[in-house]
C-alpha cells in the first residue's frame, strides 16, 4: 500500500475507433475499477438534472424528445460547425462530468482501491491530462482507423477520413502518454499490453504511489 495513502487516477483515451473501449473492458477484466465519462455524461442530462436544465435554457425545447430526454442528435446538428454555440454546451456539461467523476473516485477509494481508470475521449482535448497521475494512450494506423469506423458506422471512406480529420491526431495524444497501447493487432497482443501496463500500475502504485512508469522515457 502506498505509505502516503495516495490515491492515483489514470486516464484512459485514444482517437476514434482506436480500441479504447475494449481496452477499458480488458482492464476491468483484470481487476481495474473504471469511470466512464460517456455514462456520466448520459446521467448528468437526465430530466430534471441541472445540467438538462441549463441545456433547455441554452438551446430550447427543440433539442428535447416528446417524452422530454435529451434528442443528441437534434442537440448534435445545433452545435455542429457552431464554435460559440458548442463552448456554451462544453461550459454546462464539462464541470459537472468533471465533478461527477471526482465524486465517484472519492466513493472508489473509500472501499479501499489506490487507484482507478478514468476513461475519456476528450482528456487531452480538455487538458485534463495535466492534472492525472499518468495517461494511458490506446493507438492505432490511420488505415485501422477508417477501415473500423466504415465497418462499425457504416460509412462512406470520405466520411470517415471526415470524421478523424475532426479530431486530433493520435500522435498528439501519444506524445503526453506515459503508457501507449498499440491496438493494431490481434486481441491477443492487445491483451499481453493491457496485462502489462496493469501489473506496472499496481507496482507502481504500491511501491512508489505512483502510476508513472518506473523509467517514464519506457512506453510500453
Amino acid at each position: 500500500m502506498p505509505q502516503d495513502d495516495t490515491f492515483v487516477i489514470v486516464g484512459l483515451t485514444g482517437g476514434i475507433a482506436s480500441g479504447k473501449s475494449t481496452v477499458a473492458n480488458m482492464m476491468a477484466e483484470l481487476g481495474a475499477r473504471i469511470i466512464d465519462a460517456d455514462v456520466i455524461a448520459r446521467k448528468i442530462v437526465e430530466p430534471g438534472e441541472p445540467a438538462w436544465e441549463d441545456i433547455r435554457e441554452a438551446f430550447g425545447d427543440e433539442v428535447l424528445r416528446d417524452d422530454d430526454t435529451l434528442d443528441r442528435e437534434a442537440l448534435g446538428k445545433v452545435v455542429f460547425g457552431d464554435r460559440e454555440a458548442r463552448k456554451k454546451l462544453e461550459s454546462i456539461t464539462h464541470p459537472r462530468i468533471g465533478q461527477r467523476m471526482m465524486e465517484r473516485a472519492q466513493q472508489i477509494r473509500s472501499e479501499g482501491h489506490h487507484w482507478v481508470i478514468y476513461d475519456a475521449a476528450l482528456i487531452v482535448e480538455n487538458g485534463i491530462h495535466e492534472w492525472l497521475d499518468s495517461l494511458i494512450v490506446v493507438a492505432a494506423d490511420r488505415d485501422v482507423q477508417i477501415k473500423r469506423v466504415m465497418e462499425r458506422d457504416n460509412m462512406s471512406h470520405d466520411e470517415a477520413v471526415q470524421r478523424l480529420d475532426a479530431q486530433m491526431p493520435l500522435e498528439e495524444k501519444i506524445a503526453v502518454a506515459d503508457y501507449v497501447i498499440d491496438n493494431n493487432g490481434t486481441l491477443q497482443q492487445t491483451r499481453e499490453q493491457v496485462e502489462q501496463i496493469y501489473q506496472q500500475i499496481e507496482e507502481g502504485v504500491r511501491t512508489r504511489g505512483t502510476a508513472k512508469p518506473a523509467d517514464e522515457d519506457a512506453q510500453t
